[in-house]
C-alpha cells in the first residue's frame, strides 16, 4: 500500500472516527495520492511489520511455527473465539470450543459484511512514550458478536484475553464496563474485534489472526491473539495492567510529533479530534487546520 497524504489522511481519520466510513475500501485512498516535492509525505498507514514491538510471553506467540502454532489456534484455519460466563451473569447460548459453537474466522468475516466498521489507530503503550505504530484496523463491534450468544443476564463487565501459551503466569488479559461495550456514545466507535489491518489480513507479530481494538485505549486494551471473551458480574477491572499499579481505563490522548520544522507536523489519531496545530517555526508562528 502506498503512503497517505496528510489531507486524504486526516478526512479519513474524521470520517471513520464519526462512524461513517464504513466499508470504504483502503485502495480507493491510494488511486487518489499525487505526487507532491513540495508537501513532504511521511507514512500514515504503518506497514504490519513496522510497529514497535512489545510483545510478551515465553515464547513470544507470534513466534510459534508449524504445528504449535496449529495447536495454539493462530491460524486463520484453526483460530476459534469462545464467548461464555461466570458466576451470577448468564448467557442463552454460550459458544465454547468444546462443543463445536466457538465462533470461526468464516463466521466472523460473514458478520463483518454486515456489521464491520473500521478505524485509523495509533497503537501505543500506557508506559512508552512514543506510538508503536499507527493502522487502518477494520473488525466487528464486540456488541455484535455477543449477540449471538443470545440473551444475557447480570453482567456487568466483559472479560476477555488471547493466548498465552496457556501458562497462566502469562496470561495477559483486560475488560471493559458492559456499558463501554453496548452505549456507544455518539461519534464514537466501539470497542470491535478485529481481523484486518491496512487492508489485509492482520498478520501474527500484530496479533492476528484476530485481536481486539478499543479505539479510544492504550494498548493493553486491544489485547493481541484473541481467544476468550468472559462475562461477569464482577464490577472490577481485572486487567493485567491494574494489577501492575496502571490506571486501566486511561484514555489514549491526542498528540502531534514534530521533526525538522517548519516541516509539517504528524498527528496521531485517538478519541479526541484535532481542529488545528500550531507551531514555532522561526519569527512568527505557524498553524495548520486539520481535515
Amino acid at each position: 500500500m502506498g503512503l497517505l497524504s496528510r489531507r486524504d489522511s486526516l478526512r479519513l481519520g474524521t470520517s471513520l472516527a464519526l462512524g461513517a466510513a464504513t466499508g470504504f475500501a483502503p485502495s480507493d485512498l491510494a488511486a487518489r495520492e499525487q505526487a507532491d516535492d513540495d508537501d513532504p509525505r511521511r507514512p500514515y498507514l504503518t506497514p504490519g511489520d513496522e510497529f514497535t514491538d512489545v510483545s510478551r510471553g515465553k515464547p513470544i506467540p507470534h513466534t510459534l511455527e508449524g504445528e504449535a502454532l496449529v495447536n495454539a489456534r493462530l491460524t486463520p484455519e484453526t483460530w476459534r473465539l469462545e464467548v461464555t460466563s461466570e458466576g451470577k451473569a448468564e448467557l442463552a447460548k454460550p459458544l465454547r470450543q468444546s462443543d463445536g459453537t466457538a465462533i470461526d474466522l468464516a463466521s466472523l468475516l460473514k458478520l463483518g459484511s454486515v456489521k464491520g466498521v473500521l478505524f485509523l489507530k495509533a497503537m501505543q503503550c500506557n508506559n512508552i512514550a512514543l506510538p508503536l505504530g499507527q493502522g487502518l484496523w477494520e473488525g466487528v463491534p464486540l456488541r455484535d458478536v455477543l449477540r449471538l450468544a443470545g440473551k444475557m443476564k447480570q453482567v456487568r463487565r466483559v472479560y476477555y484475553w488471547g493466548f498465552h501459551n496457556n501458562d497462566p503466569s502469562q496470561l495477559f488479559r483486560s475488560s471493559l464496563a458492559i456499558n463501554q461495550v453496548l452505549d456507544t456514545p455518539p461519534g464514537e466507535l466501539p470497542p470491535f474485534i478485529a481481523y484486518r489491518l491496512n487492508g489485509g489480513p492482520i498478520p501474527l507479530e500484530r496479533g492476528g489472526p484476530v485481536r481486539m481494538v478499543v479505539p479510544w485505549s492504550h494498548g493493553f486494551k486491544s489485547v493481541k491473539w484473541l481467544q476468550q471473551i468472559m462475562l461477569t458480574n464482577d464490577y472490577q477491572a481485572n486487567d493485567t495492567y491494574a494489577l501492575a499499579n496502571n490506571d486501566p481505563e486511561s484514555y489514549l490522548k491526542t498528540a502531534t510529533y514534530l521533526d525538522d520544522p517548519p516541516r509539517r507536523p504528524t498527528p496521531w489519531a485517538s478519541r479526541s479530534l484535532l481542529g488545528e496545530v500550531r507551531w514555532w517555526a522561526g519569527p512568527a508562528w505557524s498553524a495548520s487546520s486539520i481535515g
